[in-house]
């Protein structure tokens, strides 16, 4: 599904038009973003968790050039836990 898929879906479900089933899911993905950025946790009950992990610096490999060795440095990573509710939904 794409963004303009799921824009349609909303805008179906919520009798909004889709201009403003739109501008409602980028205000829902900007606010996501923002608490994110700011190192808070965004939980949605039910359907999961956003959260920030921080990744320590490691030591990869070239792909190009498998006996060079890389190093990659530490990173913060947005992830992802699905909630009780969203795991039974695609399970059944």
């Amino acid at each position: 599904m794409t963004k303009s898929d799921f824009i349609d879906a909303v805008a179906t479900r919520s009798n909004l038009s889709k201009k403003d089933a739109g501008a409602a899911v980028d205000a829902v993905l900007e606010s996501v973003k923002d608490a994110l950025s700011k190192g808070d946790d965004v939980v949605f009950t039910g359907f999961g968790k956003f959260t920030v992990q921080n990744r320590k610096a490691r030591t990869g490999v070239n792909p190009r050039n498998p006996g060079q060795k890389v190093m990659i440095p530490a990173s913060k990573v947005p992830k992802f836990s699905a909630g009780s509710q969203l795991k039974a939904a695609v399970k059944s």
